[in-house]
């Protein structure tokens, strides 16, 4: 019963004159470690709770992202492809303003796999209106010719095939000369030519025009070679293909503006004759 009084009277006197503040005070600063304790598995629950899902959610957000990173990549690989592509018909719509005639564009469907035959196959056909000895080039230089055609795909001869010749010229002073293939993808030479002929190392071949099967002024080739031999009576010359023949991917199928030189049976004749001066050469050489 003490206790009781003793406690209203504190509490009255505490209401009205706050005699009790400091004490109050200095108790709550005694007793914050022991409310801190208890309060402690409450605050560690929490923090563990919201430490797994800050981990799941971050997990997500990282699987989630990692998608996304793969998407992005795979479309960027996409991109680039469509931009190389793009870049090399932009280079092939500009060569047909080069050439002057009437193009097509086709591509690349297979290459030849036999090492000692340089020729490849395209997806244009004669329903495209092809003819054999047609003229090929790409963005950069002469390519080939045409020597098989079917319904919806064609043969092409590459330059560098050991069966090929083309007639060039040098840019520099109109040397005209035969350049044969050598069976190797970016390589040319060009025989019989005497060891005082003016020609070096840098000079740009073209196409002479001679025989009609390809348009004048193509280049062709760069000289990278020139052996001369005393006491022999003709050059060693190799040329590097200007084209670069073992990554094309779309090339164009010329027609030329004269009538006389765009017919099938000139044009087959013309190959014929080219294998056979080749082949002429060659024995000659031996």
């Amino acid at each position: 019963m003490t206790a009781v009084l003793l406690s209203i009277v504190i509490m009255v006197l505490d209401h009205r004159y706050n005699h009790l503040e400091s004490l109050r005070s200095g108790l709550s600063v005694l007793l914050f470690p022991v409310q801190y304790l208890a309060s402690l598995p409450v605050i560690l629950s929490e923090s563990a709770s919201d430490a797994i899902t800050s981990r799941s959610e971050l997990e997500s957000v990282r699987e989630k992202l990692q998608a996304e990173n793969l998407t992005l990549r795979a479309r960027q690989q996409k991109f680039e492809a469509l931009e190389a592509e793009n870049m090399r018909l932009r280079g092939l719509l500009d060569s047909s303003f080069k050439v002057g005639d009437r193009v097509l564009i086709a591509e690349l469907i297979a290459v030849e796999q036999d090492p000692f035959r340089q020729q490849v196959l395209i997806n244009k056909g004669s329903t495209s209106e092809l003819f054999v000895g047609q003229p090929v080039v790409d963005a950069n230089a002469v390519v080939g010719q045409v020597t098989h055609i079917n319904p919806l795909s064609a043969s092409v001869l590459l330059i560098t095939d050991a069966t090929h010749a083309l007639p060039v010229q040098v840019n520099r002073n109109g040397l005209r000369t035969i350049a044969l293939g050598t069976g190797l993808i970016n390589r040319l030479e060009l025989p019989h030519l005497p060891n005082n002929a003016d020609i070096k190392v840098g000079d740009l071949l073209t196409t002479s025009g001679l025989g009609g099967s390809f348009p004048p002024g193509y280049p062709v080739a760069e000289v990278i070679d020139v052996n001369r031999e005393p006491g022999q009576p003709f050059a060693s010359v190799i040329a590097q293909t200007t084209a670069h023949l073992d990554r094309i991917r779309e090339v164009l199928l010329v027609w030329t503006l004269d009538p006389d030189m765009g017919t099938d049976a000139p044009a087959a004749e013309e190959t014929v004759d080219a294998a056979a001066e080749t082949q002429a050469i060659r024995e000659d050489g031996e």
